[in-house]
């Protein structure tokens, strides 16, 4: 496992979803399932307008979140794609399919202690094909909010002690426009 340098990083510790890493000085997580690190995040409006949030218990936080449907890409399958997995997620999550994914820009989420990396994909055209509420022990919550309500409520959310994932404000920009600034087409 030799990183991009052609540096071999001394293994600090080793677990079923992550290890832990030593480059010299530096300290750093490094996710074992999955694409190279690779997670996407959903972008999803209903035909109604609402936005798609879930809500879930997050371990290490110890506390309730609200972040948009969200997952790893290829933990399942190697074939997986980011298209894909932003498919099954939003399907597993929220219960509502798209016909139409865009991955719009993909980067670390904590540059400086993992090589986690996160794609934005905005899902078109929604059709309900289920309940959602995750897969296994995830127990999640979904929530559809009119998108000219979103950020109050999600403030609503925050005073009353949820963690809130801060992708969401890109997110609810991302709406409506592309990462370039340019309107959502």
């Amino acid at each position: 496992m030799n990183d991009a340098n052609g540096e071999t990083p001394e293994l600090l510790y080793q677990g079923e979803w992550l290890r832990m890493v030593k480059r010299g000085q530096w300290e750093s997580c490094e996710r074992t399932h999955g694409k190279d690190g690779l997670a996407v995040l959903v972008i999803a409006v209903t035909p109604d307008d609402h936005v798609l949030f879930v809500e879930q218990y997050r371990v290490p936080l110890g506390a309730k979140t609200i972040e948009m449907p969200a997952g790893l890409v290829g933990d399942d399958d190697a074939n997986d794609t980011l298209g894909s997995a932003a498919r099954r997620e939003l399907i597993e999550e929220t219960g509502w399919d798209a016909a139409r994914i865009d991955v719009l820009l993909v980067g670390p989420t904590t540059a400086g202690m993992s090589n986690e990396r996160i794609a934005f994909a905005r899902a078109r055209d929604l059709t309900r094909v289920g309940d959602g509420g995750g897969v296994a022990d995830e127990r999640i919550t979904v929530h559809s909010i009119p998108r000219a309500q979103a950020p109050a409520w999600l403030m609503q959310k925050y005073a009353e002690g949820f963690e809130l994932d801060l992708k969401l404000w890109a997110g609810l920009w991302m709406i409506e426009h592309n990462p370039d600034g340019s309107p959502a087409g």
